[in-house]
């Protein structure tokens, strides 16, 4: 089963867009801002997330990094 949840690789303008079961539910550019996304989404156990790949998939960038390139 594929993870609900894809937090797609960085844009060239900054952030990461987020899909949830396929619909673009917006744009983070920090944990802190994904957290509060998905609790908007109604998960609000969030912050516990982010590590399980049950729940999040993270897609074209290291996890966790939200500017394109190497910083």
């Amino acid at each position: 089963m594929d993870a609900p949840i894809v937090v797609h690789g960085p844009s060239r303008t900054g952030g990461r867009a987020v899909t949830i079961n396929d619909e673009i539910v917006g744009l983070v550019h920090d944990d802190q801002g994904l957290i509060a996304l998905l609790r908007r989404a109604g998960l609000y156990d969030a912050e516990h997330c982010l590590e399980d790949p049950h729940w999040i998939e993270w897609r074209g960038g290291w996890p966790h990094q939200y500017r394109w390139g190497n910083s």
